[in-house]
């Protein structure tokens, strides 16, 4: 079990309870915010969050979906991403409210920050960039690339998509068009796709948790995005 600081927040009625991971012994480190799978705040996620540690990060796994919902089960869960999904502007609230509170931890510096973010937490990590945020980069893990269908905004931080090219949820017209809004948008962009990886790669227990087709851990893709993220993190950071 990985130790965390809870970190408990009000948005909009709801209460989070958001994970906070600080680099021991450190005054203060740059600092990534990881929005978590449909899952919400589990022991994948915390472990993510101790690897940027030994790098040298600190990091906050994002309460998404409120406290209330921790240890629930999948189609509990699922429903709460298709409400969270369907107003895609209370979202952007609520991914900027995350950031807001991994910016005001003792241990964080501010000014020095990226997001990363699985499944449905990739769309958040690009939601965030899409906000017109100021943070320096922002990563998507076998993220959702469905557009907000808000009025656009510059794209400041640097973004990285890593994509399973035989991901069912997200088909190769979907990732040209990221690429499109991205470019329309200015950003500094990279899409790393995987061949014959599907959706969910840096899960080991997709395929025996989720039971879809297309939902398959890869341990190849893991190793080589996560590589990819810490060489993206080191030059966010000037590591």
């Amino acid at each position: 079990m990985t130790d965390y600081k809870p970190i408990p927040t009000e948005f909009e009625g709801e209460s989070l309870e958001s994970a906070w991971l600080p680099v021991p012994g450190v005054q203060s480190a740059p600092s990534v915010l990881i929005f978590p799978t449909v899952m919400g705040v589990t022991d994948l996620e915390l472990g993510f969050g101790a690897k940027l540690n030994a790098k040298g990060y600190s990091a906050l796994v994002g309460d998404l979906f409120g406290k209330k919902f921790h240890g629930a089960p999948r189609d509990t869960m699922f429903g709460e991403l298709n409400r969270l999904k369907g107003d895609r502007a209370a979202l952007r609230r609520r991914v900027i409210h995350l950031f807001e509170t991994m910016q005001a931890q003792d241990g964080s510096e501010s000014q020095r920050t990226a997001a990363i973010g699985f499944c449905f937490g990739g769309l958040c990590a690009l939601d965030l960039a899409r906000s017109g945020t100021q943070l320096d980069g922002v990563a998507s893990f076998h993220g959702l690339f469905d557009p907000p269908g808000l009025p656009p905004e510059k794209i400041k931080p640097k973004v990285i998509a890593f994509h399973g090219w035989d991901d069912p949820m997200v088909k190769p017209d979907a990732v040209e068009a990221l690429a499109r809004e991205l470019t329309d948008a200015g950003a500094d962009w990279q899409i790393h796709a995987y061949g014959h990886v599907g959706h969910g790669f840096t899960n080991p227990n997709a395929s025996s948790e989720i039971g879809i087709p297309g939902v398959q851990y890869n341990e190849l893709a893991a190793k080589r995005s996560w590589a990819n993220l810490e060489l993206f993190l080191g030059e966010l950071f000037g590591e």
